[in-house]
């Protein structure tokens, strides 16, 4: 079970992402860094809490070696996610001696990517950075793309750039570890990813939750693989996100205002559920989606016990309100991302905030 992946941009070949994907794959990475890096010096990023999990067991495999002063640990959470994690990083990196030739390398989950990949688009002007996801949310969809970012009091990552690892390596082993409530919150974007355009995925889902919930390789291989397969033609497509990559938004929108309303207690997974059943019931009262989807999409979300209504104490008005300073409301309009049926979406811009405030009440 291995597959490899490459994302290549029409306007310049020579910046590619290559995608790994596999199982107990140590070897394959120390050959791959070893390939990539050329005459550079890595320097390691971790996410605290797998460096604690995973540091050890892999030093009985073949993990590429760490040198000593070329390793920083920090806290990855949503609260960190910040302008000013960037300048203590950027502080530990010179006090390290990292320099243009060197190259970053994320060792972490959605956090740890959007940080550490921000932080290689600017540090010295540049330099390339390697992504390692170790969680679900992060393989499947954060790793995958080049968007990096943190957030500002106003919004979820609204400081950022558009910046390509050279090298996504994933390896499903790092879930074995994944606490459940963190493999339930990548289960969001995996759901998310098949109503955009994978209906083979979608029916997968629906027939395979057991073996899924046991963490079975070949279920998560079959999941993780279909995910990276479809936003690596999402990304070719569109990498700056001015056209088409804008259907990866789909729940994001809704999502995002709750985070932010609850001031990053709601976790990310559980906030794009709920704004995919909000953009899901907008889509059913436009006529541009059956209800019997609708229907399909909360017994699958409520299957992995994420929610399918807006607790008590986040008003539509709230919602509405935190919205309008959503990175993806541009010239007076919302691009809403729309489902039209499973597997398929539509950008539609035309969303009056007054229906779209009846939808979220119906969420309470």
């Amino acid at each position: 079970m291995k597959m490899k992946l490459t994302i290549e941009l029409p306007d310049s070949p020579s910046r590619t992402s290559q995608v790994f994907v596999g199982r107990d794959t140590s070897a394959e990475f120390s050959e791959i860094l070893a390939s990539c890096l050329e005459d550079r010096v890595p320097y390691w990023i971790w996410d605290e809490n797998v460096f604690a999990l995973w540091r050890e067991r892999l030093k009985d495999s073949a993990f590429p070696p760490i040198e000593p002063g070329r390793l920083i640990r920090f806290s990855a959470s949503e609260s960190n996610k910040r302008l000013s994690t960037l300048e203590e990083l950027a502080a530990q990196l010179i006090a390290l001696g990292a320099d243009r030739a060197s190259t970053l390398v994320a060792i972490g989950g959605g956090v740890t990517g959007d940080v550490v990949g921000f932080l290689a688009s600017i540090y010295l002007r540049g330099v390339p950075h390697i992504q390692v996801p170790t969680t679900l949310l992060a393989q499947v969809d954060s790793s995958i793309g080049g968007k990096t970012g943190v957030d500002l009091d106003q919004g979820k990552n609204l400081l950022g750039a558009f910046h390509q690892p050279r090298v996504i390596w994933m390896d499903l082993q790092f879930l074995e570890t994944l606490p459940p409530e963190e493999f339930r919150q990548g289960m969001a974007e995996v759901i998310k990813t098949a109503m955009i355009g994978d209906e083979l995925l979608w029916n997968y889902l629906e027939a395979h939750t057991d073996s899924l919930k046991r963490r079975d390789s070949e279920a998560l291989y079959e999941i993780v693989t279909a995910c990276c397969r479809l936003k690596a033609k999402v990304v070719q497509l569109d990498e700056k996100e001015t056209g088409h990559r804008r259907v990866l938004n789909l729940g994001h929108t809704v999502g995002h205002a709750l985070e932010r309303l609850s001031n990053y207690q709601m976790r990310h997974g559980d906030a794009v559920a709920l704004g995919l059943v909000a953009a899901t019931k907008l889509a059913v009262a436009l006529g541009r989606i059956e209800a019997g989807d609708l229907m399909r999409l909360e017994k699958l979300c409520k299957a992995w016990d994420l929610p399918v209504r807006i607790p008590a104490g986040f008003t539509p008005e709230a919602v509405l309100a935190a919205m309008q300073t959503d990175k993806k409301h541009m010239r007076g309009k919302l691009h809403f991302v729309l489902p039209v049926r499973i597997g398929g979406v539509i950008d539609y811009q035309d969303i009056g905030l007054g229906q779209l405030g009846e939808i979220i009440g119906l969420l309470k």
